[in-house]
C-alpha cells in the first residue's frame, strides 16, 4: 500500500478512536450534569472566548434568540452563568461563566486529560518522542489548511 494511503488510513483510525472516546465522555458528562448540548456549547463558548451577548451565543449555536434565552435562563438559575447589563446599551445583556460554571467545564477537560495521561503511560519514551514529532507536523499542516 502506498504511504499516502497508509497515512490516511492510520489518521482515520486515530480520529475514529479519539472522536469515539471524546463523544462518549461528553455524553457521560451531559448525562451526569443534566445539561443539554446547547447549554454545554454555550458554556464552552464563554469559557474559551469570555463574556458576550445573547445574540452572539445564538449565532455561535445556530439557534434562535428565544431558544438561546431559554437555555441561558436555566444556566443562570443553576448558578452556572451570570447575566448583567451592557454598560453601553442597557437593553443588551452580557453573559459570563460563574466560578461554579467554570469549574464544571474544567471537569470535562480533566476527564480528557486523565485519558491522555493514561494513554501516554502505555508508551515508551521513544514512542512518545516519535508521536510528538509526528503530531507537531500534523498540527502545523492542519493550521495551514484552515480558512
Amino acid at each position: 500500500m502506498p504511504s499516502t494511503e497508509r497515512f490516511s488510513e492510520v489518521l482515520r483510525d486515530w480520529a475514529q478512536v479519539f472522536m469515539h472516546r471524546s463523544a462518549r465522555d461528553f455524553k457521560h458528562f451531559m448525562d451526569e450534569s443534566g445539561l443539554s448540548v446547547s447549554q454545554l456549547n454555550t458554556m464552552m463558548r464563554l469559557y474559551h472566548k469570555g463574556e458576550c451577548g445573547l445574540s452572539e451565543i445564538s449565532g455561535h449555536l445556530g439557534i434562535s434568540n428565544a431558544a438561546t434565552s431559554q437555555a441561558v435562563d436555566r444556566l443562570v438559575q443553576m448558578g452556572l452563568l451570570g447575566r448583567r447589563e451592557d454598560p453601553q446599551d442597557r437593553r443588551v445583556k452580557q453573559l459570563e461563566l460563574t466560578d461554579q460554571g467554570r469549574t464544571l467545564i474544567e471537569k470535562v477537560f480533566d476527564s480528557r486529560r486523565q485519558w491522555m495521561e493514561g494513554l501516554t503511560d502505555t508508551l515508551t519514551p521513544d514512542q512518545q518522542e516519535t508521536i510528538i514529532d509526528a503530531l507537531t507536523l500534523l498540527t502545523r499542516a492542519a493550521h495551514n489548511t484552515e480558512d
